[in-house]
């Protein structure tokens, strides 16, 4: 976004002229918010079938009431992305949001229908407006800063907080000053696309090359609107690194978000504006069948000092780096963000093989935990020389995985057998796959076009976007986007198609059959047999990957026994290192204990709202009420304390003999005997105890004994008039 708006200006004909803007503004009718229903509903559906797992974590976070701003990150999934976003805050707080999109996505056909059902705004970027103009540049080689043209017309096609870029999006940067027609200054050094790029930049910078440039964009009709829609307490999305990408690590964030925050409640007194950080983590995002969990962080409140500073045309660049900076800390506390893929593929090696695979018993919540808590751990000691040849050892074993190409999930799964047993289990999932096969072969079949129409269509996609692209690696995150829209697209066409050959085939043999009813029966059969071939094509698939550690049993015993040691060794190390070093990071580092509590915590606050409820209902008097509330808290506290003797007894039957806690540490330990952990289960009075280790603070509970004397002496006043 143009970074105009981010000074406050105090002249009145720029305040007038936000006015106006903000006059144009139109609150949603009833009819689209029932669009956006209706709209989002059928994205939820296509959706499920697309991935194997979406799941929210956190959602009891999000303000039920005030405007909100929600920043996701990161954004690796195009317009994928904002849908799960949408969803999944539907689903917590049954609230609406309006995402910002690209005006350039939103002026195509089927995404501008889309996203003006789901209320998006649309907004302008200098990327997109990027045209080539005259002459040759290159950097100067004492200051990566001063660009000089040769031939050029900097002062007629640039401007100061422009963009200026190479061919084949090599690079960008912001314009600070145009000093003449030859000379031009940078706001920061040029960003390249890639390591590679930038080798490739750099010498076409030394030689000359020709350029692209696009003048600064005026955001004042989009920030018009979005404080208009946050002053009638709506919900903004945003993702604020600019656009999606498929890199390990964050962009940074743009300024953007937060002049949005700061000049709703600037412009509104009185408005209250929450900004909530959303972290979009994925396991294989552009995968078929992959998993996503969306997690909402602490929201975060503007204090009356920093709206001040805000005010205060002298202060304004401030307030908003300070509350972008806290912005930054909220995403990156839900998010898991990598320097590079040699580190991501490090920590996952580390998650997969801690505990000899521990982490598969895990929820997708945990897991997403445990990698991040990983990962700090990791860039903290990486420099350290037992994690360096631990490095070295994983990276050598995931070649190993390649070369031989099968998944770690299986080598750490497979028992060595006789041949014999290896080739009976082999038959026996041949078996399965060939009866699952058979039951989806009909409609893989019927489905095939649309297969191959997705498989296209995205490469496509994918290199288009890489090459209009100056942060995208390999173009992924483009790829499930357009998969989802051609299947939506081509579909429904399919279906359609095949209905009209079932009526003319049943009409040449029954000519009295409704032609509706049979299209209705031939388009509901299509979609059956394709749902099915969904179903059934799954948990093929997933057998059939699965015995290729069985083949290789039977071919490559020797170098699959290798393989499996040089796993077994890693995990000791890994493990033990974690526990050795996890500590002095995470002391309270026990993902078994992590896991439990998060059950107990759900439990526990359907528990309090079932008792408070039956508590207001009961014919109990209030001095009743209030003298059962203390004695249930005395027996809470008893119990608790009676657990935590019976837990200090019995930590070690929790789990089963694989898994050791260490007394001092709470880091889990491996012996390599078993991967299976034993259930544990919890009674009521022991979900009870365990209340004061997730109760709010006194005051909060003394606030919630209040509400329900209240309430009882509002009943008692009504029974009174009522008498």
């Amino acid at each position: 976004m143009s970074e105009k708006s981010l000074d406050r200006s105090s002249n009145e004909e720029m305040q007038k002229h936000y006015e106006d803007l903000r006059k144009l503004y139109k609150p949603p009718s009833k009819i689209r918010l029932f669009i956006y229903d209706l709209i989002l509903w059928a994205f939820c559906v296509v959706f499920d079938c697309f991935f194997r797992e979406i799941r929210s974590r956190g959602g009891f976070k999000v303000p039920k009431k005030d405007a909100v701003i929600f920043v996701a990150a990161p954004h690796a999934n195009q317009f994928v992305d904002p849908i799960i976003l949408m969803s999944q805050i539907k689903k917590a707080s049954n609230r609406r949001i309006s995402c910002l999109i690209a005006e350039k996505s939103h002026r195509r056909k089927f995404i501008g229908l889309v996203s003006r059902s789901q209320l998006a705004i649309p907004v302008k970027r200098a990327q997109d407006n990027l045209q080539t103009r005259k002459g040759l540049i290159r950097l100067d080689q004492n200051d990566e800063l001063h660009i000089i043209g040769s031939n050029t017309q900097f002062l007629k096609d640039c401007q100061s907080k422009g963009l200026i870029a190479l061919p084949n999006s090599l690079a960008s940067g912001v314009i600070e000053k145009v000093v003449s027609d030859t000379e031009i200054y940078l706001k920061k050094p040029l960003r390249y696309s890639s390591p590679k790029n930038e080798a490739r930049a750099q010498k076409v910078l030394v030689e000359g090359t020709p350029f692209k440039a696009a003048d600064k964009i005026d955001q004042s009709e989009v920030y018009a609107q979005v404080f208009e829609h946050l002053a009638h307490g709506y919900c903004i999305g945003v993702f604020s690194e600019g656009g999606s990408h498929d890199r390990p690590d964050l962009l940074p964030l743009k300024a953007g978000v937060a002049v949005m925050a700061l000049g709703a409640m600037d412009s509104t007194p009185g408005l209250n504006v929450k900004i909530v950080p959303v972290g979009m983590n994925y396991f294989h995002a552009h995968k078929f069948r992959s998993r996503a969990l969306v997690e909402f962080g602490d929201p975060i409140e503007i204090g009356d000092d920093l709206l001040r500073m805000y005010s205060n045309s002298s202060t304004t660049s401030n307030a908003v780096k300070i509350l972008l900076d806290e912005i930054t800390k909220g995403v990156k506390s839900v998010t898991l963000s990598c320097p590079d893929f040699e580190s991501l593929s490090v920590v996952q090696a580390g998650r997969r093989l801690y505990a000899n695979n521990f982490s598969s018993q895990l929820s997708l919540a945990t897991r997403v935990e445990m990698n991040r808590r990983l990962l700090n751990g990791y860039l903290h000691f990486k420099d350290d020389p037992k994690v360096v040849k631990l490095k070295d050892d994983i990276l050598r074993y995931n070649e190993n995985l390649k070369s031989m190409k099968i998944p770690d999930h299986l080598v750490g799964n497979t028992e060595v057998k006789s041949k014999f047993l290896v080739l009976s289990e082999l038959l026996l999932a041949g078996l399965q796959v060939a009866v699952l096969g058979l039951l989806a072969l009909p409609g893989i079949i019927l489905f095939s076009p649309v297969f191959i129409a997705t498989k296209r269509i995205s490469e496509v996609k994918r290199r288009e976007a890489l090459a209009g692209s100056t942060v995208k690696i390999k173009g992924n995150d483009v790829i499930a986007t357009w998969k989802i829209l051609v299947a939506m697209g081509f579909a429904p066409i399919l279906y359609t198609a095949y209905s009209l050959i079932g009526i003319k085939v049943v009409h040449l043999y029954y000519p009295n059959v409704s032609r509706l009813f049979a299209f209705s029966i031939f388009y509901a059969l299509s979609v059956t047999l394709t749902y099915s071939a969904l179903i059934f094509g799954d948990k093929g698939m997933d057998l059939f990957k699965e015995s290729r550690s069985a083949w290789l049993l039977l071919t490559d015993k020797n170098g699959f026994n290798n393989l499996k040691n040089q796993r077994d060794r890693l995990s000791v190390e890994i493990t033990s290192l974690i526990n050795e070093y996890g500590p002095q990071i995470y002391p309270d580092f026990n993902l078994l204990e992590y896991e439990k509590n998060l059950q107990i915590k759900k439990a526990l606050k359907d528990k309090r709202k079932r008792e408070q409820f039956e508590k207001l209902q009961s014919g109990l008097t209030e001095e009743e009420q209030l003298e059962e509330i203390k004695t249930q808290e005395l027996r809470q506290r008893r119990l608790q304390r009676k657990m935590e003797r019976k837990m200090g007894d019995d930590d070690n039957k929790k789990i089963d003999k694989k898994f050791v806690i260490t007394q001092n540490t709470s880091i889990l330990q491996d012996d390599h005997s078993s991967n299976e952990l034993s259930s544990t289960s919890l009674s009521d009075s022991e979900l009870s105890s365990s209340e004061s280790d997730f109760s709010n603070s006194s005051s909060a509970k003394y606030k919630t004994l209040n509400m329900i004397k209240d309430q009882m002496i509002r009943e008692n006043r009504e029974r009174d008039n009522s008498n």
